[in-house]
């Protein structure tokens, strides 16, 4: 394979989710592979103390890597390094392949907007569930009304905790880039206006978080947007370890992108599995045992947002 071939194939890897759009990966390209390897100056210690987001999103972007390129005749083989806790892909030659969920790539997106509140079809949440898959690692669909309003409280729950940690707020605001001047220097973070703010200097984006930014504001709009969700998914594991978190995120990508081919929208309301009290008690919640609960995922359909930021591939290269 061509070096040329592997730049391209990042071009793809790098449009995955990850949180606060952290974009915490490198990748090393070899003759016939592509290793991704974490980046932990771009950590995210007090929302995610364990790097399990970290590592999932290695996931993420292996999963977009696998689907382009089989879309470009190429057969990725995933193994998990434990020496350097990231993730290898070897490549076989195979027939071009390209799929909805590769076309599905450059339009996904985490849409924190509020949905129409329509149920999905019968096929559209079996191929959810298919998508959502993996080894070790489930998705459960919640489409039952008490069920997600039971989810909200522990979003609610979740954000009055996480609002009240002072690191929490802190390293939130150093990760959002207040007007489209920082979002494009910066190429990372979360640009406003994805998140419904407007753009504006950061001295005022700053101010107002300080004197509007709560936990009764944000829940007030979790809870409405959940509510307006035509389904919630949780991706849950059967071991809390590494390769585990890094299958999650594949998972969850590959059910994102389900999602976006069958023009759906999700986002990350991931607050009961940040707060390690609520996540165990989300999980007997959902009556998993003593499976880790990955993400949670609010999906229906709504209108797309502005688009955060990615930094140039020479750039995470290595």
């Amino acid at each position: 394979m061509a070096p040329r071939h592997h730049v391209d194939l990042v071009q793809h890897a790098i449009l995955a989710a990850s949180s606060h759009n952290t974009q915490p990966w490198k990748f090393r390209l070899e003759p016939g592979a592509i290793s991704i390897l974490p980046d932990r100056s771009r950590r995210c210690p007090a929302v995610d103390p364990d790097d399990h987001h970290l590592y999932a999103s290695l996931g993420c972007a292996a999963e977009n890597l696998l689907i382009a390129a089989r879309a470009a005749g190429l057969r990725g083989y995933v193994s998990c390094s434990a020496a350097e806790a990231g993730v290898r892909m070897d490549f076989e030659k195979m027939a071009p392949s390209p799929t909805d969920l590769f076309k599905a790539i450059p339009k996904r997106q985490c849409s924190r907007a509020q949905y129409d509140g329509s149920a999905l079809a019968t096929e559209e949440l079996r191929l959810l569930e298919e998508a959502g898959q993996g080894d070790g690692v489930s998705v459960r669909l919640l489409t039952d009304r008490q069920m997600i309003a039971q989810v909200a409280e522990f979003v609610a729950a979740g954000n009055s905790a996480q609002f009240a940690d002072p690191a929490w707020t802190e390293e939130l605001k150093a990760w959002i880039r207040f007007n489209a001047r920082e979002a494009a220097r910066s190429g990372d973070g979360l640009y406003g206006p994805v998140m419904g703010s407007p753009d504006v200097p950061r001295w005022l984006g700053a101010l107002f978080m300080r004197l509007r930014f709560s936990a009764e504001r944000q829940n007030r709009k979790d809870v409405a947007h959940i509510h307006r969700s035509a389904a919630v998914a949780v991706v849950h594991s059967e071991s809390d370890d590494i390769p585990h978190w890094i299958e999650a995120g594949r998972c969850y990508e590959r059910l994102a992108l389900q999602a976006t081919a069958l023009d759906l929208r999700t986002a990350f309301i991931n607050q009961p599995v940040e707060v390690p009290d609520l996540r165990a008690q989300f999980a007997a919640f959902l009556g998993i045992g003593h499976r880790r609960p990955d993400f949670i995922v609010r999906i229906g359909r709504g209108p797309e947002m502005p688009r955060s930021r990615r930094r140039p591939v020479e750039s995470v290269l290595v």
